[in-house]
């Protein structure tokens, strides 16, 4: 059923109703400027659409255009009640994208190299993965559920979120530092497979598991003060864990104080500086170009090798 409004002269009705109907649209209203009002979802995917057939306003449920060829947003509903996907697409920038969505917001695999145009709040996740994005300046301020990142080309996260109440994915780019993040996660941090020397700018609390795996890490400096599990093999730094504890999960340690990390694994009379000391002891692996016993490294540590 339909209803519609005072209608400029020019707006061609007819024309309106065969494309609702061609796309299955239902429940709409035509308005004024002959742009139409859905009660109810919208699914235009894998369409073949270069450009939107139509232009919308609301949309009460979801809106899906994603598997096509738009190289615009414009004619987006500035509106959605439920998800937003436009993803697979030939998008450059989310210049006509909804403005207020209540769940989710998905534009990956695309070729945007902006995030310009984005929402500033997203309700549920908002996924802008598998993209040519070399920054984050643009993108929704806060998110609900998750926020995904990776698969893009980032040297920073200047201008990520400022609240993320699920997980954050920022795996894959190029990053060295995680200067720009939020300061607290609502579950997991994934900064996997970057090329991080130094985990500056990490969050203060990451409610689940902190992965930062697969990076060029030569230290534990910066972690945040409270994680449930830190994922940390394929470092420098792994090496260490590796020899100074008892445990088959190479690289991976259960939550404990900051300055006990590495530690509660030590002879505590040998050696009382934490920081230093793991900083010194990848050096010093890396000087000898191969791994010691945890017996040797002590006994290297104790008689032969000056700490700095």
């Amino acid at each position: 059923m339909k209803y519609l409004k005072t209608l400029n002269e020019n707006i061609n009705i007819s024309e309106i109703d065969a494309i609702c109907e061609k796309y299955n649209i239902k429940n709409y209203i035509i308005n004024e400027d002959g742009s139409i009002d859905v009660d109810g979802n919208v699914d235009l995917y894998n369409k073949g659409l270069k450009v939107l057939p139509l232009k919308f306003r609301k949309v009460s449920g979801s809106f899906e255009c994603g598997d096509n060829q738009l190289t615009s947003l414009e004619g987006s509903p500035q509106s959605v009640g439920g998800y937003f996907y436009c993803s697979s697409n030939q998008l450059t920038s989310l210049e006509g994208a909804p403005q207020s969505i209540g769940r989710n917001f998905n534009c990956y695999k695309c070729q945007l190299i902006t995030l310009e145009g984005a929402p500033h709040t997203i309700g549920g996740d908002f996924n802008c993965s598998d993209n040519k994005l070399t920054s984050l300046v643009g993108c929704p301020q806060s998110i609900g559920d998750d926020f995904e990142c990776s698969f893009n080309q980032l040297t920073s996260l200047d201008g990520a979120p400022k609240s993320v109440g699920g997980d954050f994915w920022c795996s894959d780019n190029k990053l060295t530092s995680l200067v720009g993040c939020p300061q607290s996660i609502g579950r997991d941090f994934y900064c996997s497979d970057n090329k991080l020397t130094t985990l500056e700018g990490a969050p203060k609390r990451v409610g689940g598991i902190f992965w930062c795996y697969s990076n060029k890490l030569k230290n534990i400096d910066y972690l945040p003060k409270y994680y449930k599990e830190l994922s940390i093999f394929n470092n420098p730094i792994s090496k260490i864990i590796d020899l100074l504890t008892l445990s088959n999960e190479y690289g991976w340690i259960s939550n404990r104080e900051d300055k006990d990390l590495i530690m509660d694994f030590m002879d505590r009379e040998i050696i009382q500086q934490d920081k230093l000391l793991v900083n010194r002891l990848v050096e010093f692996l890396d000087d000898i170009g191969k791994p010691k016993s945890r017996e040797e490294l002590i006994e290297l540590l104790k008689n032969d090798y000056e700490i700095r």
